[in-house]
């Protein structure tokens, strides 16, 4: 197991890290929206480097050898990763929303300085938001030796209901709302493009960039909906078993943070030049470029 769980860290560090290079070497794929594909590489980097690591630890063993004060930073950053994912895709949502039913005036509306500025502020309000919801769910002040002693307290029914509603039913409903507006004027657009023969150059360009946007969304669709099947049933389960306080909770979160290992993988199947920049990145050639 612990075999398994080292590679599984070890895998997703590798390939984000791919995802963090090819983005900031290449300067033409320093577009808005990989900036956002950036930002959510850089917080599923984190869990791969810290995360998953001391989560295999605190499966593993039966009681915590970290000390009492690294639980909370544990369960911190493992927060502040699930913020920061969401924060990112609703941010990509919202992109992929005025590329698609806005083409004319996405590059007006979404710049590179309006996405870091906003990829700033949700990383700011989510460091803010999860340093209060561990100061209300995890025992703190008390010296804990096992991961149960530290993830359930006083106040963690109330911060799960509270985290349920600002992390789960707000943007997931942003999201969803969003994607299902996208998908359908994407469709519109499509009939469009295979009932009216694009007669003219300008034309044959407008569908091709029509046809290219439909495409990201599709795909960054499919990263969004893979972390909301991922994370969903967290809430539901420390819902239900709050009050038994099963160490299973434990294993349950590692399996989530998996999602931070299948982002990546997406990116590889669907992005082609992903492939183009991994390929040379592993073969030295980045530096030379």
């Amino acid at each position: 197991m612990y075999f398994l769980l080292s590679l599984i860290s070890a895998v997703t560090v590798f390939l984000n890290l791919l995802v963090i290079i090819s983005i900031s070497h290449f300067k033409q794929l320093q577009t808005p929206t990989n900036l956002l594909i950036l930002s959510l590489a850089v917080s599923d980097l984190l869990v791969g480097l810290i995360v998953i690591p001391a989560m295999t630890v605190a499966i593993l063993e039966s009681c915590w050898v970290f000390g009492e004060y690294f639980c909370p930073l544990l369960l911190y950053i493992s927060f502040l990763c699930m913020s920061l994912s969401l924060g990112n895709l609703v941010l990509i949502s919202v992109d992929r929303y005025v590329a698609v039913c806005d083409p004319l005036m996405y590059h007006s509306k979404i710049t590179i300085t309006r996405i870091k500025c906003c990829i700033t502020i949700t990383w700011l309000c989510c460091i803010i938001y999860d340093a209060v919801l561990t100061k209300i769910m995890v025992n703190v002040q008390v010296p804990s030796r096992c991961f149960e002693e530290c993830y359930f307290s006083g106040g963690f029914t109330d911060g799960i209901i509270m985290d349920l509603v600002i992390s789960l039913v707000v943007p997931c409903s942003i999201i969803i709302t969003l994607y299902m507006k996208i998908f359908v004027v994407a469709r519109s657009q499509a009939r469009k493009v295979y009932s009216q023969e694009a007669s003219t150059v300008s034309g044959v360009k407008t569908a091709q960039a029509n046809k290219s946007e439909r495409k990201a969304a599709r795909t960054l669709g499919i990263v969004v909906f893979n972390y909301i099947i991922c994370w969903i049933p967290i809430y539901f389960f420390n819902l239900i078993y709050v009050a038994s306080g099963d160490s299973s909770s434990a294993f349950i979160c590692f399996l989530l943070l998996i999602n931070s290992f299948f982002n990546p993988i997406i990116y590889a199947f669907f992005y082609p030049w992903f492939k183009v920049t991994a390929k040379h990145i592993l073969t030295l050639k980045v530096l030379h470029l």
